[in-house]
């Protein structure tokens, strides 16, 4: 469901898992309430980002997050509509992290979250998300078809230059490409399969074990295709 419920002082929300980051984001700053200007150009829903942990300019989700609501989906998938639970998970049950939390593999649907922000100025808060925004199309290949960036980053290093530092940025298989803007981005330059992208990423993933000793994982999931 994609709704959002602010509280009378304006300083929380109740938001469905559905609703876009874009457009929770930028009702928080017509509300005068800071600390989702990070989200404004993040693709994706709410639901999603709760799982992941999703962020970006050094500010996440999680440390904003006061509850999740969940349906458990064993007891969903019993058939027995009695036996559906209903939960409501507080912020340090949620275990979140860099990208990760607990709701990840749990086998929960997420409904909808209570979100803290503090009080700013409107202007103020869109001078930032417009910032923001100009840095994304300065530095990101805004312009072509992709899932974001691909690796997360590892502990000590920034994956994007490491990928640039193995010559990999152009590298392609069919339509995919590893991006000549920003390296941890790999771009649909054209008709490219999922098959064509997960090749790109496998090679990437190799090359930069082979020359840093690191293992990258991917900060995209992938479901349906053998992984």
């Amino acid at each position: 469901m994609a709704y959002a419920a602010w509280d009378e002082q304006g300083s929380a929300v109740v938001a469905g898992a559905g609703i876009h980051l874009r457009t929770l984001s930028a009702a928080a700053a017509e509300r005068g309430c800071s600390g989702l200007e990070f989200a404004e150009g993040i693709p994706g829903s709410l639901g999603g980002a709760l799982v992941m942990n999703a962020g970006a300019y050094d500010g996440e989700i999680g440390p904003l997050v006061e509850w999740v609501e969940v349906l458990d989906l064993p007891a969903a998938a019993s058939g027995n509509p009695s036996s559906i639970s209903r939960r409501r998970l507080a912020h340090e049950e949620l275990g979140y992290g860099y990208r990760r939390s607990a709701l990840q593999g749990a086998h929960l649907a997420v409904l909808e979250a209570r979100i803290r922000l503090r009080r700013g100025d409107p202007a103020g808060i869109r001078r930032r998300m417009a910032a923001l925004s100009a840095r994304r199309r300065e530095r990101q290949p805004l312009e072509y078809p992709s899932a974001g960036s691909f690796f997360m980053r590892p502990p000590g290093y920034y994956a994007g230059p490491m990928i640039e530092q193995c010559g990999l940025k152009g590298y392609r298989v069919g339509g995919a490409e590893v991006s000549t803007k920003h390296a941890n981005f790999i771009i649909n330059t054209g008709g490219a399969t999922a098959a064509d992208v997960l090749a790109v990423a496998e090679h990437v993933r190799c090359a930069v074990m082979a020359k840093f000793g690191v293992e990258l994982q991917p900060e995209v999931r992938v479901i349906g295709e053998g992984c």
